[in-house]
Protein backbone atom coordinates (compact mmCIF):
# COMPACT_ATOMS: atom_id res chain seq x y z
CA UNK A 1 0.00 0.00 0.00
CA UNK A 2 2.55 2.39 0.84
CA UNK A 3 4.54 2.18 -3.12
CA UNK A 4 0.65 2.47 -4.18
CA UNK A 5 0.01 5.31 -2.24
CA UNK A 6 3.67 6.75 -3.64
CA UNK A 7 2.34 6.15 -7.05
CA UNK A 8 -0.78 8.08 -6.52
CA UNK A 9 1.55 10.87 -5.40
CA UNK A 10 3.57 10.74 -8.62
CA UNK A 11 0.51 10.13 -10.93
CA UNK A 12 -1.25 12.83 -9.58
CA UNK A 13 2.25 15.55 -10.12
CA UNK A 14 2.42 14.19 -13.52
CA UNK A 15 -1.26 14.48 -14.58
CA UNK A 16 -1.47 17.66 -13.42
CA UNK A 17 1.12 18.98 -15.97
CA UNK A 18 -0.72 16.97 -18.93
CA UNK A 19 -4.12 18.77 -17.93
CA UNK A 20 -2.80 22.12 -17.74
CA UNK A 21 -1.03 21.36 -21.37
CA UNK A 22 -4.28 20.16 -22.32
CA UNK A 23 -5.93 22.52 -21.60
CA UNK A 24 -4.87 24.69 -24.27
CA UNK A 25 -5.75 22.09 -26.86
CA UNK A 26 -8.90 21.66 -25.48
CA UNK A 27 -10.08 25.65 -25.53
CA UNK A 28 -8.49 26.69 -28.54
CA UNK A 29 -10.66 23.43 -30.60
CA UNK A 30 -13.75 24.29 -28.92
CA UNK A 31 -13.66 27.87 -30.03
CA UNK A 32 -12.47 27.80 -33.59
CA UNK A 33 -12.16 23.79 -34.00
CA UNK A 34 -8.64 24.60 -34.80
CA UNK A 35 -6.20 21.33 -33.10
CA UNK A 36 -3.03 23.62 -32.28
CA UNK A 37 -0.59 21.30 -32.96
CA UNK A 38 1.86 24.20 -32.39
CA UNK A 39 0.61 24.08 -28.56
CA UNK A 40 3.35 21.64 -27.05
CA UNK A 41 6.10 23.70 -28.22
CA UNK A 42 4.67 26.88 -26.80
CA UNK A 43 4.77 25.03 -23.83
CA UNK A 44 8.33 24.20 -24.31
CA UNK A 45 9.16 27.90 -25.13
CA UNK A 46 7.58 28.61 -21.53
CA UNK A 47 10.20 26.34 -19.96
CA UNK A 48 13.46 28.18 -21.47
CA UNK A 49 11.89 31.55 -20.63
CA UNK A 50 11.28 29.91 -17.02
CA UNK A 51 14.87 28.83 -17.13
CA UNK A 52 16.24 32.33 -18.15
CA UNK A 53 14.52 33.91 -15.80
CA UNK A 54 15.77 31.18 -12.73
CA UNK A 55 19.55 31.43 -14.12
CA UNK A 56 20.27 35.11 -15.29
CA UNK A 57 17.77 36.74 -13.11
CA UNK A 58 17.27 34.63 -10.06
CA UNK A 59 13.94 35.07 -9.97
CA UNK A 60 12.00 33.08 -7.41
CA UNK A 61 9.10 30.88 -8.68
CA UNK A 62 6.07 33.28 -8.05
CA UNK A 63 7.68 36.49 -10.09
CA UNK A 64 9.28 33.22 -12.86
CA UNK A 65 5.14 31.81 -13.41
CA UNK A 66 4.00 35.36 -14.33
CA UNK A 67 6.76 36.58 -16.37
CA UNK A 68 6.83 33.23 -18.10
CA UNK A 69 2.84 33.00 -18.58
CA UNK A 70 2.68 36.88 -19.53
CA UNK A 71 5.42 36.26 -21.84
CA UNK A 72 3.70 32.80 -23.54
CA UNK A 73 0.40 34.62 -23.81
CA UNK A 74 1.96 37.10 -25.81
CA UNK A 75 3.60 34.36 -27.65
CA UNK A 76 0.02 32.59 -28.07
CA UNK A 77 -1.73 35.88 -29.04
CA UNK A 78 0.91 36.82 -31.69
CA UNK A 79 1.07 33.05 -33.17
CA UNK A 80 -2.92 33.10 -33.69
CA UNK A 81 -2.95 36.70 -35.02
CA UNK A 82 -0.21 36.31 -37.37
CA UNK A 83 -0.39 32.40 -38.66
CA UNK A 84 -4.47 31.57 -37.63
CA UNK A 85 -6.31 34.50 -38.71
CA UNK A 86 -6.47 34.70 -41.82
CA UNK A 87 -6.89 30.67 -41.86
CA UNK A 88 -10.22 31.28 -40.06
CA UNK A 89 -12.37 30.16 -43.06
CA UNK A 90 -9.53 28.50 -44.48
CA UNK A 91 -9.66 24.66 -45.21
CA UNK A 92 -9.09 22.84 -41.93
CA UNK A 93 -6.07 20.89 -43.56
CA UNK A 94 -4.05 24.48 -44.09
CA UNK A 95 -4.68 25.42 -40.58
CA UNK A 96 -3.24 22.20 -39.84
CA UNK A 97 -0.07 21.94 -41.82
CA UNK A 98 0.18 26.15 -40.48
CA UNK A 99 0.16 24.74 -37.02
CA UNK A 100 3.00 22.64 -37.17
CA UNK A 101 5.34 24.44 -39.33
CA UNK A 102 4.69 27.34 -36.32
CA UNK A 103 6.28 24.14 -34.14
CA UNK A 104 8.52 23.16 -36.28
CA UNK A 105 9.96 27.10 -36.45
CA UNK A 106 9.49 27.32 -32.80
CA UNK A 107 11.77 23.95 -31.90
CA UNK A 108 14.50 25.04 -34.28
CA UNK A 109 14.83 28.90 -33.06
CA UNK A 110 15.25 27.31 -29.38
CA UNK A 111 17.41 25.16 -30.89
CA UNK A 112 19.40 27.53 -32.67
CA UNK A 113 19.72 29.70 -29.29
CA UNK A 114 20.00 26.73 -26.66
CA UNK A 115 21.19 23.60 -28.64
CA UNK A 116 21.69 21.27 -25.64
CA UNK A 117 19.50 19.76 -22.81
CA UNK A 118 19.94 22.33 -20.28
CA UNK A 119 18.95 21.75 -16.04
CA UNK A 120 15.94 23.90 -15.08
CA UNK A 121 16.70 26.18 -12.15
CA UNK A 122 15.61 25.48 -8.63
CA UNK A 123 12.69 27.93 -7.81
CA UNK A 124 11.23 26.12 -4.64
CA UNK A 125 13.79 25.38 -1.58
CA UNK A 126 12.89 21.80 -1.45
CA UNK A 127 11.73 20.43 1.75
CA UNK A 128 11.06 16.58 2.15
CA UNK A 129 8.05 14.64 4.10
CA UNK A 130 7.07 11.67 5.12
CA UNK A 131 3.54 10.53 6.09
CA UNK A 132 2.93 6.78 7.31
CA UNK A 133 5.97 5.94 5.32
CA UNK A 134 4.83 7.45 2.31
CA UNK A 135 7.07 9.91 1.09
CA UNK A 136 6.44 13.37 -0.50
CA UNK A 137 8.31 17.07 -0.92
CA UNK A 138 6.88 21.01 -0.68
CA UNK A 139 7.09 20.47 -4.74
CA UNK A 140 4.98 18.02 -4.93
CA UNK A 141 2.60 19.55 -3.05
CA UNK A 142 2.85 22.87 -4.67
CA UNK A 143 2.50 22.06 -8.55
CA UNK A 144 -0.53 19.21 -7.78
CA UNK A 145 -2.35 22.16 -5.53
CA UNK A 146 -1.50 25.25 -7.69
CA UNK A 147 -2.68 23.02 -10.76
CA UNK A 148 -5.74 22.27 -9.59
CA UNK A 149 -6.41 25.45 -8.34
CA UNK A 150 -5.94 27.19 -11.71
CA UNK A 151 -7.97 24.50 -13.82
CA UNK A 152 -10.50 25.53 -10.96
CA UNK A 153 -10.41 29.46 -11.71
CA UNK A 154 -10.51 28.72 -15.35
CA UNK A 155 -13.59 26.42 -15.53
CA UNK A 156 -15.03 29.73 -13.29
CA UNK A 157 -14.17 32.53 -15.87
CA UNK A 158 -15.68 29.80 -18.58
CA UNK A 159 -19.20 29.27 -16.50
CA UNK A 160 -19.46 32.24 -14.45
CA UNK A 161 -17.93 35.57 -16.15
CA UNK A 162 -18.73 37.53 -19.61
CA UNK A 163 -15.20 36.54 -21.14
CA UNK A 164 -16.37 32.77 -20.87
CA UNK A 165 -20.13 33.39 -21.80
CA UNK A 166 -18.85 34.90 -24.89
CA UNK A 167 -16.32 31.99 -25.41
CA UNK A 168 -19.11 29.54 -25.42
CA UNK A 169 -21.35 32.06 -27.61
CA UNK A 170 -18.61 31.87 -30.40
CA UNK A 171 -18.11 28.26 -29.66
CA UNK A 172 -21.94 27.58 -30.58
CA UNK A 173 -22.13 29.86 -33.49
CA UNK A 174 -18.77 31.81 -34.53
CA UNK A 175 -20.81 33.33 -37.32
CA UNK A 176 -23.99 35.34 -35.36
CA UNK A 177 -21.79 36.24 -32.64
CA UNK A 178 -20.87 39.26 -34.23
CA UNK A 179 -24.13 40.57 -34.64
CA UNK A 180 -24.63 40.49 -31.02
CA UNK A 181 -21.76 43.15 -30.58
CA UNK A 182 -19.12 40.46 -29.33
CA UNK A 183 -15.52 41.12 -30.80
CA UNK A 184 -14.65 37.76 -31.96
CA UNK A 185 -11.19 38.49 -32.58
CA UNK A 186 -10.88 39.81 -29.10
CA UNK A 187 -12.67 36.69 -27.48
CA UNK A 188 -10.23 34.14 -29.56
CA UNK A 189 -6.93 36.06 -29.04
CA UNK A 190 -8.17 36.03 -25.19
CA UNK A 191 -8.79 31.89 -25.74
CA UNK A 192 -5.16 31.70 -26.98
CA UNK A 193 -4.32 33.62 -23.75
CA UNK A 194 -5.39 31.61 -21.80
CA UNK A 195 -4.71 28.60 -23.11
CA UNK A 196 -0.62 29.77 -23.69
CA UNK A 197 -0.84 30.63 -20.05
CA UNK A 198 -1.78 27.70 -18.57
CA UNK A 199 1.11 25.68 -20.94
CA UNK A 200 3.77 28.13 -18.91
CA UNK A 201 2.98 26.97 -15.77
CA UNK A 202 3.08 23.43 -16.85
CA UNK A 203 6.35 24.30 -18.46
CA UNK A 204 7.90 25.41 -15.15
CA UNK A 205 6.61 22.96 -13.18
CA UNK A 206 7.69 20.04 -15.45
CA UNK A 207 10.91 21.97 -14.81
CA UNK A 208 10.79 21.82 -11.45
CA UNK A 209 9.40 18.18 -11.26
CA UNK A 210 11.57 17.07 -14.24
CA UNK A 211 14.89 19.04 -14.56
CA UNK A 212 16.07 18.24 -17.77
CA UNK A 213 14.72 20.32 -20.55
CA UNK A 214 15.38 20.43 -24.12
CA UNK A 215 14.47 22.22 -27.45
CA UNK A 216 12.05 19.00 -28.31
CA UNK A 217 10.50 18.29 -25.55
CA UNK A 218 7.52 20.23 -26.41
CA UNK A 219 6.66 16.79 -29.23
CA UNK A 220 5.99 13.90 -27.16
CA UNK A 221 4.63 15.82 -23.83
CA UNK A 222 2.50 18.02 -26.77
CA UNK A 223 1.43 14.62 -28.07
CA UNK A 224 0.34 12.78 -24.98
CA UNK A 225 -1.33 16.43 -23.67
CA UNK A 226 -3.33 15.86 -26.75
CA UNK A 227 -4.59 12.78 -25.97
CA UNK A 228 -5.60 13.57 -22.80
CA UNK A 229 -7.69 16.21 -24.67
CA UNK A 230 -8.84 13.97 -26.99
CA UNK A 231 -9.60 10.87 -24.43
CA UNK A 232 -11.20 13.40 -22.13
CA UNK A 233 -13.41 14.86 -24.99
CA UNK A 234 -11.69 17.74 -26.96
CA UNK A 235 -13.51 20.92 -26.62
CA UNK A 236 -14.21 20.53 -22.45
CA UNK A 237 -12.36 21.61 -20.01
CA UNK A 238 -13.88 18.78 -17.61
CA UNK A 239 -12.65 16.26 -20.10
CA UNK A 240 -8.84 17.97 -20.50
CA UNK A 241 -9.20 17.78 -16.84
CA UNK A 242 -10.22 14.02 -16.73
CA UNK A 243 -8.11 13.01 -19.37
CA UNK A 244 -4.96 14.65 -18.17
CA UNK A 245 -5.04 12.65 -14.76
CA UNK A 246 -5.75 9.71 -16.50
CA UNK A 247 -2.88 9.43 -18.75
CA UNK A 248 -0.67 10.79 -15.75
CA UNK A 249 -1.83 7.78 -13.65
CA UNK A 250 -1.90 5.09 -16.84
CA UNK A 251 1.92 5.91 -16.93
CA UNK A 252 3.17 5.80 -13.41
CA UNK A 253 1.85 2.56 -12.47
CA UNK A 254 2.23 0.34 -15.85
CA UNK A 255 6.19 2.28 -15.10
CA UNK A 256 6.05 1.36 -11.44
CA UNK A 257 3.73 -2.07 -11.64
CA UNK A 258 5.00 -3.47 -15.12
CA UNK A 259 7.78 -2.16 -17.58
CA UNK A 260 8.66 1.96 -18.22
CA UNK A 261 9.21 1.35 -21.70
CA UNK A 262 5.40 -0.16 -22.25
CA UNK A 263 3.88 3.42 -21.17
CA UNK A 264 3.79 5.25 -24.27
CA UNK A 265 2.52 2.33 -26.02
CA UNK A 266 -0.09 1.66 -23.63
CA UNK A 267 -1.33 5.66 -23.51
CA UNK A 268 -1.61 5.45 -27.43
CA UNK A 269 -3.48 2.30 -27.16
CA UNK A 270 -5.74 3.83 -24.91
CA UNK A 271 -6.38 6.94 -27.41
CA UNK A 272 -7.10 3.86 -29.69
CA UNK A 273 -9.98 2.86 -27.43
CA UNK A 274 -11.33 5.20 -26.75
CA UNK A 275 -11.84 6.46 -29.93
CA UNK A 276 -13.23 3.35 -31.50
CA UNK A 277 -15.66 2.85 -28.10
CA UNK A 278 -16.61 6.66 -27.92
CA UNK A 279 -15.16 8.81 -30.36
CA UNK A 280 -16.45 12.08 -29.17
CA UNK A 281 -14.42 11.05 -25.62
CA UNK A 282 -15.24 10.07 -21.90
CA UNK A 283 -17.17 13.21 -21.40
CA UNK A 284 -18.04 13.82 -24.77
CA UNK A 285 -21.76 13.80 -26.42
CA UNK A 286 -22.65 13.56 -29.89
CA UNK A 287 -23.68 16.81 -31.24
CA UNK A 288 -26.25 16.89 -33.61
CA UNK A 289 -27.86 19.62 -36.01
CA UNK A 290 -30.82 20.22 -37.93
CA UNK A 291 -30.37 21.23 -41.47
Amino acid sequence: MIIFFQQFLNALQLGAIYALIALGYTMVYGIIRLINFAHGDIFMVAAFIGFLAGTFLKLPLVPTLLLTMLFTALLGVTIERVAYRRLRYAPRVSAVITALGIGLFLENFVRALQPNPQVFPTLIGRQEYAFFGVATSNVQVIIIAVSVGLMLLLRYIVQHTMLGKAMRAVSDNRDVVPLLGINLNLVISATFALGSALAAVGGIFYGQAYPSIDPYMGIVIGWKAFISAVVGGIGLIDGAMLGGFLLGFVEIFVAGYLVSTLRDGIAFTILILVLLLRPTGLLGRPVTKKV
